[in-house]
């Protein structure tokens, strides 16, 4: 480990690592030393970030697929296991907004859909990963809430509420986890962020006016890499 590579020989493992946070998260990680796993849907859009973070000399690899197919998940953490043994850092960052509704108008299968991946995909990965995280000298959970999962706003009630589910079950995982002193767990707020889903939630925005990804990822970083108390919920101010 050094100053300026502080993750160097960790392993890292990212969700929704195609665009936006991500992305950002990922390639962050891998200029600080660590070799990333990239997960998201789209290969192609993966291998660009693979080859980004390559040619920046970092290291990552590719596992596309789909993470609401729960048998999938089982198979990369066999996987991780079976290549690395370990694993020291989790980043539960991929979701899906859905339609913004009032409450009574939801629909019950787009909201399924919101569900399995924003809360349902990230407790099998915690139940994937969690042999492998207890491996670590010490390990780190990431998962990217919305603020509207501590505070209910018109319309959001299906996202909000996949969110208000995510918070309290990694809370949870800190709570059961905290005694080892070997697992720590990091809700972070990302705000206000140039992303594809905050341009689809708020189209009228200029997308100049909102800071990029990259402060988000950096922000998690900072937590990774020094020390913070598990549990902790935190808002990335721009």
């Amino acid at each position: 480990m050094t100053e300026t590579r502080p993750l160097a020989g960790k392993l890292a493992l990212v969700t929704g690592a195609s665009r936006g946070i991500g992305a950002a998260t990922a390639e962050a990680l891998a200029a600080a030393g660590a070799h990333v796993i990239l997960v998201a849907r789209s290969a192609t859009a993966l291998e660009e970030i693979e080859e980004r973070i390559h040619a920046a000399g970092g290291n990552a690899t590719i596992a596309p697929f789909d993470l609401t197919e729960g048998e999938s998940i089982g198979k990369l953490g066999a996987a991780v296991a079976e290549r690395w043994g370990q694993l020291d850092a989790l980043v539960l960052n991929a979701a899906i907004l859905g339609t913004l509704t009032p409450v009574q108008d939801i629909d019950p299968k787009e909201y399924s859909r919101v569900l399995t991946l924003n809360v349902l995909a990230n407790q099998a990965l915690i139940a994937a990963f969690d042999p492998l995280l207890r491996k670590a000298e010490r390990a780190d959970v990431v998962a990217v809430t919305s603020s509207v999962g501590a505070n209910p706003h018109a319309f959001w009630g299906a996202y909000g509420s996949s969110k208000a589910a995510l918070d309290n079950l990694l809370a949870t995982y800190a709570d059961e986890t905290g005694h080892t002193g070997r697992i720590r767990v990091h809700i972070v707020d990302p705000g206000a962020t140039r992303t594809r889903m905050r341009a689809l939630a708020f189209p009228g925005e200029e997308p100049e006016n909102l800071k990029p990804p990259e402060t988000v990822a950096t922000a998690i970083l900072e937590r990774l890499t020094h020390d913070a108390p598990t549990g902790e919920r935190i808002r990335v101010e721009a």
